[in-house]
């Protein structure tokens, strides 16, 4: 018998995966082949069983809106760089550039994680598809082709729309107001190379997602065919975010936390958030399916603890904006007791614009990981409709996967900013209220676009029932 990695696969007239006999791994005709797959696979796989179009459209979009608003983030930092340059009154020798740095900063992380969610998002399905390939006989040489197109073709596309679209985006924030004068509209256009970066890097993105799949199609198609569990997490995740919480303190009382510092401590306590943040939806996953006292709330809290790591995804935008909301509530605080300072004022505006950024964002990614979710799970939604289960319920059990992460990733946030901002601000920031007020209203308003963009999704669950 010959090995599967030494054989080449072809499609009959009917679309099914004939193995081919021996072939050279990097041979022309070898290549060829793969083309061929990958071009009657993609026809196959339109149809309202096998819903990889939508797949297909959900992954175009994400990375669309990934690259039109990482263009706008990036136009506004050159935007500041400009005016620190001519100089002015209101330069401020370039404080204004490393505030729009932090920003730029802080807005990477919805950034990286709709652009992973956009890249993982026909994974599931790919593994699935390719795996059977490579049992069937298919090369090495043959699946990467194919994988890589599959990534590239759909990074690419996205990548252009948005490119397109950030002219789209522009004018929405020409009205905002920085060192009392507004922006203008060539102002806020990155420069040419700044485009080609950006669709590069959105390319690349989703090749490495690609890759990583590729290498577990690659040496274990029957793992991943079987979809094994993965193992649970640690306890230990929580150890480096309280050594960064002690160094951090340390450096406030010893009056060490200059701006560079604070940059620093902002982008290496989130990556940190981000580590723990799945141990802890493992936590509140077993809590929530101990204490069931529903079957879609069973449900959630299953799904929740069978990934972690997704359930912390869908949410760890809003954890970004929770943090936001508290240091845009204290500038406020500081803009309200009447400073003349144009700064304080420009922070409190920097703030709601970063949060409505970073809300966006989070919305979109929770509305695109949903709808992947659902399409990955679609045999689990189909088996649970013939077994009776009504719409409602998978809805409700939608719904409470992921209200359950968001309350969740909201105190983790808001314990977070407290660590961050009572040693520098004092515990004053307790005792106000309108800052109380703005923080709830910034928080409530950033989880009812995430929930919207969960109820979005709902229409995908009838797609995979059809």
């Amino acid at each position: 018998m010959t090995a599967p990695g030494n054989q080449a696969v072809t499609m009959n007239s009917q679309g099914t995966a004939m193995s081919a006999g021996p072939q050279p791994a990097a041979s022309a005709g070898s290549l060829r082949s793969a083309l061929r797959l990958w071009r009657l696979l993609r026809v196959r796989d339109a149809g309202r069983s096998d819903p990889q179009r939508l797949t297909g459209v959900l992954a175009v979009v994400a990375f669309a809106v990934t690259t039109a608003v990482l263009l706008l983030v990036l136009g506004g930092f050159g935007a500041f760089q400009q005016r620190a340059e001519a100089g002015g009154p209101y330069s401020d020798e370039g404080f204004y550039v490393v505030l729009a740095g932090t920003a730029s900063v802080l807005l990477l992380v919805p950034l990286i994680t709709l652009g992973g969610a956009a890249a993982r998002l026909s994974m599931a399905r790919r593994d699935e598809r390719l795996a059977a390939l490579r049992l069937a006989g298919a090369t090495t040489s043959q699946v990467s082709v194919m994988t890589v197109l599959d990534a590239t073709v759909q990074a690419l596309a996205g990548a252009f729309i948005g490119t397109a679209g950030v002219f789209a985006l522009i004018p929405l924030v020409l009205p905002v107001t920085f060192q009392n004068r507004p922006f203008t509209y060539a102002e806020l256009v990155p420069e040419w190379w700044v485009f080609a970066l950006t669709v590069t890097g959105v390319a690349l993105v989703s090749m490495l997602s690609a890759g990583a799949s590729l290498r577990k199609v690659a040496i274990t198609p029957l793992g991943v065919a079987a979809r094994h569990t993965p193992n649970p997490l640690h306890w230990s995740r929580v150890v480096p975010l309280v050594l960064f919480a002690a160094c951090f303190a340390v450096l406030v009382h010893y009056g060490l936390a200059g701006i560079v510092v604070l940059v620093a401590v902002l982008a290496g306590g989130f990556a940190l958030l981000n580590l723990l943040g799945p141990w802890v939806m493992s936590l509140v996953g077993r809590l929530s399916a101990r204490r069931a006292r529903s079957v879609g709330t069973l449900i959630a809290a299953r799904r929740i603890i069978d990934d972690p790591r997704g359930a912390w995804r869908s949410v760890g935008g809003v954890a970004l904006c929770t943090f936001i909301a508290g240091l845009t509530a204290a500038a406020a605080m500081f803009d309200s007791v009447g400073s003349d300072d144009p700064i304080v004022a420009d922070l409190s505006t920097g703030g709601l614009l970063t949060l409505t950024i970073a809300g966006l964002l989070a919305a979109v990614s929770t509305g695109v990981m949903q709808a992947g979710g659902i399409i990955d799970q679609r045999t689990q939604y189909r088996a649970l409709h013939l077994a009776g289960t009504d719409l409602t319920v998978m809805h409700a059990a939608r719904l409470r996967q992921t209200a359950i992460p968001l309350l969740a990733a909201v105190l983790i946030a808001t314990a977070a900013a407290l660590v961050f901002m009572l040693p520098a601000l004092g515990f004053g920031l307790l005792s106000s209220v309108p800052l109380l007020i703005q923080f709830l209203l910034s928080v409530v308003a950033v989880c009812l676009l995430v929930l919207a963009g969960n109820l979005a999704s709902a229409r995908v669950v009838r797609t995979v029932l059809a």
